[in-house]
């Protein structure tokens, strides 16, 4: 079963490489410190695992 997740950027992608930046926006990370619900499927997680050093991530209960 997947859990749900809240992810939300904490550092500006300005400065670091395209690959990460077009990671950020296929999460729907577009602004800083705007939470987004998602689903900790194995592709969403390899994706948040590559850039890692600059979101924040909670484990919520139920969406």
């Amino acid at each position: 079963m997947v859990k749900p997740i809240q992810v939300s950027l904490v550092r500006s992608p300005i400065g670091h490489p395209e690959k990460h930046r077009k990671v950020l926006r296929a999460l729907g990370l577009t602004k800083m410190h705007r939470p987004v619900n998602l689903y900790g499927s194995p592709q969403v997680l390899g994706a948040l695992r590559k850039v890692i050093h600059m979101v924040k991530v909670v484990q919520r209960q139920g969406l």
